[in-house]
C-alpha cells in the first residue's frame, strides 16, 4: 500500500497477466525486515522497548503482515544522556515523562513506513538462483496507480 492505494495486488495482477512474469518459489509474506530506530531524545530503555514495538505499525501500513516466512528484527536507542553508563559511580539521567511520549509514537511510524516505501522504489529487479526472479517496482506504472486513485495529479 502506498497512500492508501492497494499497489501491490494491481502490480501483482500486471505482472502475472500482461508481462508474464513465472511464479516465485517464494511463498506470499517471505522476506525479512530490520528496523533501527535511533533518537536524541532522553528515553529509559522501557521507553525505547515502547518506540520499537510501534515499527511493525509502520509495515502494517504499507502491506506488512509478519508471516511465518517473515524474519523481523526492530532495535531503538537514544544517544542521549552519554554518561549514563558508569562502572564506578552514582550518575544522574534526563528522562523524558511517558506522557509526553506520543509525538515520539508518530515519529517511529510514519518515517518508517517511507523508509520502507523509498526502498521499494530504489529496489532493482533480481535474479537469483534457478532463475528465480524478485522484480522491481514498475515506476511508471506506480505513478499510472497513484493518479487512478486521486493520491497525484
Amino acid at each position: 500500500m502506498i497512500a492508501g492505494v492497494p499497489i501491490g495486488k494491481e502490480v501483482r495482477d500486471t505482472m502475472n497477466y500482461e508481462l508474464k512474469a513465472p511464479p516465485s518459489y517464494r511463498q506470499e509474506g517471505d522476506g525479512s525486515i530490520i528496523v533501527v530506530v535511533a533518537t536524541d531524545a532522553p528515553l529509559l530503555p522501557h521507553q525505547l522497548k515502547r518506540i520499537a514495538a510501534r515499527v511493525p505499525i509502520s509495515i502494517g501500513i504499507v502491506g506488512g503482515l509478519g508471516n511465518n516466512g517473515s524474519g523481523d528484527i526492530f532495535i531503538a536507542f537514544s544517544t542521549a544522556n552519554p554518561a549514563a553508563f558508569q562502572r564506578e559511580a552514582f550518575t544522574r539521567v534526563t528522562e523524558l515523562p511517558n506522557d509526553m511520549i506520543n509525538p515520539l509514537f508518530a515519529a517511529t511510524v510514519q518515517p518508517t513506513e517511507e523508509a520502507i516505501i523509498n526502498a521499494m522504489v530504489a529496489a532493482e529487479t533480481m535474479e537469483g538462483i534457478n532463475g528465480n526472479k524478485a522484480y522491481a517496482l514498475p515506476h511508471k506504472l506506480v505513478i499510472d496507480l497513484l493518479k487512478k486513485y486521486n493520491r497525484i495529479k
